[in-house]
């Protein structure tokens, strides 16, 4: 038992030591995530995939924890369709999950909360007198969601809700009596659509159209839609996937009044405690589930070393100063930290930057310390090699440097070069001490072969290494060569 708390106090020890605050904002950003995954797919039909997917989550994270290597290798394979199988099983869901997520914010701002009992009193009046008389209806209540990707057809109204417009539009002599009722807002923006007929063959079995589409835009969208039975005068609503058959008036009230209570509840009156308890379920497993995963895969006491080749990169040398060749462009750096922590390193972003600004003239060293390299923070830099180099900085100075003509090729046979003069003949650059005396700068090479009479050029200057010009700006240089044509010989 002693052994067994000592183990303990030790990994505790060892946890707290490695843990971050980055590895809280981790946990916290799975956790959500993960929530809003649960939350959204609970009410769906999509929801017991999921729930398979994670049991084999799990199940890959505890083999991963224990290295169960069999079970491991196997669910690998699992996880590499996984993302495929999402795709295709999901992707109904994930769309409107998106959709939702894109017009959240909107939602949140452009809502606002409206007296829903004048709507519902009507609505509650004209299916009960539809069902009364056996006049089939199809009424669709829009939630939060968009509905213009599922409905058909139809035409556009933007008539205010009322029991006579509702029994006129479903009157059987009248064109959209067989479609669908759209109403938003207390107005009925379309009449005579068509829904998408739902596929579940339990639930529509012995049901009309009318149910079937119901059942089929409420498996695809948050909106409530009531039917009405045109053969037996019954009264149906669907909603979250599910039809309920209602029995009298007041519970049809009911449950419109629920629903624009839901559609106009304000999250931000709630209290903490509300938003705290609200879902507890989901959040507990997401905690549970983001904290599992990162035991599984962020967390490892074992600590390994590698070495990188790191280039070196020198910034902010200051105008009109060069280091001399041969300079140090790499060097090897050690780091430190656990396999899960090189996994997510990108190599091609290690670079140690050295600040120049400061530079002096004539040979110096400069320290390759901890400072100079930038790496995760959940690696440790054990050292770099070497820890100094030895660079030589000189500072310019401006002298002038004679140009010099480049040509190439040769003029043709029956003509003679008696001259190729440069103006300027010497352009003032900046260059190191050292090279004054021997710098000469030179023109891109002239084609001979196209010269055939006195011609004026003006080529570009070609800069030896360590030369800059003053501003920056090439310098103009005109080159004449002058061209004369071979007197022929007499013939004897």
């Amino acid at each position: 038992m002693d052994t067994l708390l000592t183990s303990f106090k030790n990994h505790l020890a060892d946890l707290v030591n490695v843990f971050r605050i980055a590895d809280l904002f981790d946990i916290a950003i799975i956790a959500i995530l993960t929530y809003v995954i649960l939350a959204w797919f609970k009410k769906t039909t999509s929801r017991f995939v999921l729930i398979g997917i994670i049991i084999f989550g799990l199940i890959y994270t505890v083999a991963r924890f224990f290295n169960m290597y069999l079970t491991e290798y196997v669910l690998q394979g699992f996880f590499a369709i996984l993302l495929i199988a999402m795709v295709i099983i999901f992707q109904e869901d994930l769309r409107r999950f998106f959709e939702r997520l894109a017009m959240w914010s909107v939602f949140k701002k452009e809502k606002s909360v409206v007296s829903s009992h004048p709507h519902v009193d009507i609505l509650v009046n004209a299916v009960s007198s539809l069902a009364q008389k056996r006049q089939g209806a199809l009424i669709v209540l829009k939630g939060d969601e968009y509905l213009d990707r599922h409905i058909e057809g139809g035409t556009e109204l933007d008539g205010k809700v009322s029991q006579s417009l509702l029994e006129s539009i479903f009157d059987p002599h009248s064109t959209g009596h067989d479609g669908a009722v759209v109403i938003e807002d207390g107005h009925v923006v379309k009449f005579g659509c068509h829904l998408p007929l739902s596929s579940n063959v339990q639930k529509i079995r012995n049901l009309g159209l009318r149910h079937t589409a119901a059942l089929g835009l409420t498996e695809r969208s948050d909106a409530l839609c009531i039917v009405v039975s045109e053969e037996k005068g019954t009264i149906t609503i669907s909603r979250e996937e599910a039809l309920k058959k209602l029995s009298t008036p007041g519970q049809l009230r009911n449950v419109l009044e629920d629903f624009y209570r839901e559609k106009t509840s304000d999250w931000e009156k709630k209290s903490w405690f509300q938003r705290i308890t609200h879902n507890p379920l989901e959040k507990a497993i997401a905690i549970l589930l983001a904290c599992g995963l990162w035991f599984a895969f962020a967390y490892q006491t074992e600590s390994i070393r590698r070495d990188f080749v790191v280039p070196i990169i020198y910034r902010n040398l200051p105008n009109y100063w060069v280091i001399e060749e041969p300079r140090f462009k790499e060097a090897t750096a050690t780091l430190a930290g656990s396999e899960q922590a090189f996994g997510l390193l990108n190599p091609e972003n290690l670079k140690i930057v050295l600040d120049m600004s400061n530079v002096e003239e004539g040979k110096q060293d400069i320290l390759l310390g901890a400072n100079l390299l930038k790496h995760p923070s959940n690696l440790t830099l054990v050292g770099i090699r070497p820890n100094k180099i030895q660079l030589v900085a000189h500072n310019m100075i401006p002298i002038e440097v004679p140009i010099k003509v480049e040509t190439s090729g040769t003029i043709s046979p029956d003509l003679i070069v008696r001259n190729i003069e440069a103006n300027p003949k010497a352009i003032k650059v900046m260059a190191l001490p050292k090279d004054e005396k021997r710098l000469t700068i030179l023109t891109e090479p002239i084609d001979l072969r196209s010269i055939i009479t006195t011609s004026t050029l003006t080529p570009k200057v070609v800069l030896p290494p360590n030369v800059r010009l003053l501003d920056d700006k090439p310098p103009e240089v005109r080159v004449t060569i002058e061209i004369e044509r071979k007197q022929q010989e007499k013939k004897r």
